[in-house]
Parts: structure tokens; C-alpha cells; sequence
């Protein structure tokens, strides 16, 4: 990682304000800025993991920790019934943008597959 904070870094050290819709000690979910579904939300951990490759063998409690903030939160959401996808980009060939894991969360509408 370089030693400039990414956006994530910034939102998580409240630098920059972010729609918050779930913070715990662990982990940040907020509105996405350029929403790509009617619902667009991303779930970051709160410890600094460049992506999916990124996270080792001491990270097995926090990833499992994020997978099910994005159940809650999509319920909070009341994506549930109607459904919704996950997503997580790996590098630049995958579309990651920011280098600090994410995970999207995407719903209010059908999704079509492949997705791009």
C-alpha cells in the first residue's frame, strides 16, 4: 500500500463525510457516489486490506465478520425479499477502483448476468 490514504481510509478517519448506513468496530457501510443500481452500497473493513487476494490467514474472523454485515445490511436495506448481489472487484482486470477491499452491494432492481 502507499503511504496516501485511500478515499476509504479518509471516510473511515471521518476526513471526508460518507451516507453511513452501518459502522461497527470492525467494519464501515456506506452509499455508494455513482450509484451503478437503484441500491448501491459498499462494506469495507475498517483495517486497511488492498482486496479479496489481500486478506491472510489472521483475517478469517474479519472476513466472515464483513460477509455478514452485508446480510445485515442488505436487510436493513429491505433488499432481502426482492434480492440482491454481492460483489467484490480483485485488481484492475476485475474493475477494482480503490485499493482497500470492498464489497458491493447492489439491489432495487434486476440484475442481468454476465454483469459486464
Amino acid at each position: 500500500m502507499s503511504d496516501e490514504k485511500s478515499i476509504f481510509k479518509r471516510i473511515i478517519d471521518k476526513e471526508i463525510p460518507a451516507n453511513i448506513v452501518h459502522e461497527d468496530e470492525h467494519c464501515l457501510a456506506f452509499h455508494d457516489v455513482a450509484p451503478a443500481a437503484p441500491t448501491h452500497v459498499l462494506v469495507i473493513p475498517k483495517k486497511e486490506i488492498i482486496n479479496v487476494a489481500g486478506l491472510s490467514d489472521d483475517d478469517v474472523q474479519l472476513a466472515g465478520h464483513l460477509l455478514l454485515a452485508v446480510g445485515k445490511v442488505a436487510r436493513q436495506l429491505g433488499l432481502e425479499e426482492s434480492g440482491y448481489r454481492v460483489v467484490a472487484n480483485c485488481g484492475k482486470d476485475g474493475g477494482q477502483s480503490v485499493d482497500h477491499l470492498h464489497f458491493h452491494i447492489l439491489g432495487g432492481r434486476a440484475l442481468s448476468w454476465p454483469p459486464g
